[in-house]
């Protein structure tokens, strides 16, 4: 008995374009990879920058005013100038060490001008017995500093029904500058700042926040996954290609 290879060519056709296909998208998610591994060299490059001073004297050192260049994403930076208590935001559906809790947002108006920055204070825990009650929590008064991190956004989560309006003391599940820049009228930039520092004590807000998930892992291994059914595909072509006779 003889193994012949029958050539069809509808099969042939069909395995031409998932071989072609899972090869296209498997490079697509090397490709990707590789983005964001120069975006995590580029997180470990702009930590190494000494910080963007922003507010200081009135003045602004080492930072391009909107308009003029993009923000400097994952920059350390210092701004100075006074919260805006009338208007937090809070955060819903962010977990830490395994409780529920919220994030605090809040627009902080840079000295010696009209301009504001949206800061990230921190996380704050839930009260498990009220849903819509926020924790107790203290802003500092008059002029301070916040250290911290240029963000692009505070990250998504699933949205869980309508989303509420934002207004002051707003539970939403999402939040972009430019939601609280259209309902409280202040100038903000287009950015948000992720505040650093110790823990205070007796401060109910933590600021542990988690590092930045470039997803390198999950890209190489999209791309295993599309490689491997090219692969299966050209072999199952193959083997049953092959007719005794």
């Amino acid at each position: 008995m003889r193994l012949r290879f029958r050539f069809r060519g509808i099969p042939l056709l069909a395995t031409v374009v998932v071989v072609a296909i899972g090869i296209a998208l498997g490079n697509w998610q090397v490709r990707r990879a590789e983005e964001k591994i120069a975006v995590a060299a580029a997180i470990v490059e702009q930590g190494k920058l000494p910080p963007l001073v922003i507010g200081d004297r009135g003045g602004v050192q080492g930072y391009d005013r909107v308009g003029t260049s993009a923000h400097p994403t994952y920059r350390r930076i210092r701004v100075t100038g006074e919260f805006v208590p009338t208007w937090p935001v809070f955060l819903d559906n962010r977990p830490y060490a395994g409780r529920a809790g919220f994030y605090l947002a809040m627009p902080f108006r840079i000295a010696g001008s009209d301009r504001h920055v949206l800061v990230l204070r921190g996380w704050l825990p839930r009260d498990p017995r009220e849903y819509g009650r926020v924790p107790d929590y203290a802003t500092p008064a008059g002029t301070t500093t916040v250290e911290g991190i240029v963000v692009a956004g505070a990250g998504h989560v699933m949205q869980l029904g309508t989303a509420a309006p934002v207004k002051p003391g707003a539970i939403v599940q999402n939040l972009e500058v430019t939601d609280v820049a259209r309902a409280s009228g202040l100038r903000l930039e287009p950015f948000l700042v992720q505040q650093t520092g110790p823990q205070v004590a007796g401060d109910p807000i933590v600021r542990d926040w988690p590092a930045p998930d470039t997803g390198i892992d999950k890209h190489r291994g999209y791309a295993v996954q599309w490689y491997a059914l090219a692969a299966m595909a050209a072999l199952f072509f193959v083997i049953t290609g092959f007719r005794s006779g």
